[in-house]
């Protein structure tokens, strides 16, 4: 394990500070200079956590907007490798926010999961989410994970249910609690009742909780932040990148700037 990664230990310190803003974006679109431009804006923002999109083919749980970004950076030529030595150079560079990588079971399968997790803990990854892995096939990511000081990242959604407690006894990191039923991208109004299942949750474990899918703005975010301890948005700074281009970085870290100072009276103590 390298000096930068402590896995689940310095994800839940992130949370210690009070409530968190967690960006994501999809690594190589347009390409990963650009990339690493918005997560040095992303990080001189004051964001807790960023989680990095390795690009799939087909990213089941991603609406159009990350689909297309997935699509952009693979016809870029991106591939696993390249995030890993983009997050190592960032780490050299100084940046010391905690990553988390989001791609699918099939990236790290066919990398080779030991191999995988190897790389991630030499390149200052701290956890892992892969949202197409249900948590009753968990076990053949997680003794590796492990080995490696790499937090396999539970979700919860609304449809787990009678699993909740099950899921959330188990966790490690943090909790990845979906919004929402369907695919990612940003919403107008979220209608679950996500008290009651952070409630569940909090009778089990600890372990902080992170609200993600569809939320579009500082205002969502703010309100997400009484229910969780952390606000995940990515559909929105997608937009941002799509749009912006090559010079997407300063409207990227504005954006940021206004989530976190959105999620911040909430709880935080800075």
């Amino acid at each position: 394990m390298t000096e930068f990664n402590q896995g689940a230990s310095r994800l839940q310190e992130a949370f210690s500070r009070g409530k968190a803003f967690i960006p994501f974006i999809t690594c190589g679109d347009p390409d990963l200079e650009t990339t690493k431009a918005c997560i040095r804006e992303m990080a001189q923002a004051g964001t807790d956590v960023i989680e990095l999109g390795v690009p799939f083919s087909d990213p089941t749980a991603e609406g159009p907007v990350i689909q297309e970004a997935n699509v952009r950076a693979l016809a870029g030529g991106i591939r696993p490798s390249d995030v890993f030595d983009m997050a190592r150079d960032l780490r050299q560079e100084g940046i010391a926010v905690p990553f988390v990588i989001m791609t699918y079971a099939n990236v790290p399968y066919a990398f080779g999961a030991e191999r995988f997790m190897q790389r991630c803990a030499e390149c200052g990854i701290d956890g892992l989410i892969l949202p197409d892995l249900p948590f009753e096939e968990k076990e053949e990511f997680q003794p590796v994970c492990d080995a490696a000081g790499v937090a396999l990242i539970s979700l919860i959604a609304p449809t787990s249910q009678d699993r909740i407690a099950l899921i959330a006894s188990q966790a490690k990191g943090f909790i990845y609690l979906v919004s929402s039923l369907g695919v990612t991208g940003t919403r107008t109004e979220i209608g679950t009742d996500l008290d009651v299942i952070v409630h569940q949750i909090r009778q089990q474990t600890e372990v902080p909780v992170a609200i993600g899918f569809g939320i579009s703005g500082p205002e969502q975010g703010r309100k997400m932040a009484q229910t969780a301890d952390g606000v995940i948005v990515g559909s929105a700074i997608v937009k941002l990148v799509a749009r912006h281009g090559i010079k997407a970085a300063g409207p990227v870290g504005a954006f940021v700037r206004e989530m976190v100072e959105a999620v911040r009276p909430a709880g935080r103590t800075a």
